[in-house]
């Protein structure tokens, strides 16, 4: 006879797919997915590193002589994250390109995770199609040099080759994963509030993209791609790593 753990009936038979929350408490370093990186003494865009489109790490040591200190971009295609010594800061976008960070005087190690949306640039720089980060960037005024670009394969990731552990606790990006029941495949979809920008993956298949600064707050998951019993979730985030859950829903969100 097949023993099924009481806690595993109790959820496939009284687990309702609606409103459900999806814990995900394991998580998997971004460092599994780096790809041969570039140094240069300023930034590259993404086509000088051989990328069209994805996910970049541009990466630098800063010295800081005050406890808040302005770091301006000349052009940010199309989002990043800034990080400081491991630590989130902020975002830059296009229409945002300065943020203060805040540290305590010294060396530190700065990151910035960027994002290329895959748009056509309107407006003036309609002719200008470079992504990632480019041109002159600074502190203070003073600019920032000695750059170290890590292209990171996130949205072709296999990502049942990724090792995830629960005791991984770090604020830097990473994968996310959890697991969640149902007793019937039915179209839903997958609230994405409160996340920031990445990509999202149900039982091993890439599901789509979310970016908090779009309206729909959510992405639609096919039943097809459900599976009777267990399923599980991958999410990778460039910000939120405080955010420890999602919810199923069963109409779309919007902001």
């Amino acid at each position: 006879m097949i023993r099924i753990p009481l806690l595993l009936l109790i959820l496939f038979f009284h687990t309702s797919l609606v409103g459900q929350e999806i814990i995900l408490d394991k998580k998997a370093s971004l460092e599994q997915v780096y790809q041969e990186a570039y140094e240069s003494d300023g930034l590259l865009p993404m086509n000088e590193l051989d990328m069209e489109f994805g996910y970049v790490l541009y990466q630098s040591e800063i010295t800081t002589e005050t406890e808040s200190a302005a770091l301006a971009l000349e052009n940010v295609r199309d989002y990043a994250a800034v990080y400081i010594d491991g630590k989130l800061q902020g975002i830059l976008t296009n229409s945002q390109k300065e943020i203060s960070i805040n540290t305590s005087p010294g060396k530190h190690q700065l990151e910035l995770y960027v994002e290329n949306i895959g748009r056509i640039t309107y407006g003036p720089e309609i002719l200008d199609n470079s992504k990632g980060l480019f041109g002159n960037i600074s502190l203070e005024g003073e600019p920032v040099e000695n750059w170290k670009m890590i292209p990171l394969n996130i949205r072709e990731c296999v990502v049942q080759d990724l090792v995830f552990d629960s005791s991984i606790d770090t604020q830097t990006p990473g994968f996310y994963k959890g697991t969640f029941y149902i007793r019937s495949q039915e179209n839903t979809y997958l609230d994405t509030s409160g996340w920031g920008m990445g990509e999202v993956w149900i039982n091993n298949k890439y599901l789509g993209s979310f970016w908090e600064q779009e309206k729909q707050k959510s992405i639609q998951i096919q039943s097809d791609d459900l599976i009777q019993g267990k399923n599980e979730i991958v999410v990778f985030d460039l910000k939120n790593y405080q955010q420890k859950s999602m919810r199923l829903s069963a109409t779309p969100v919007f902001n």
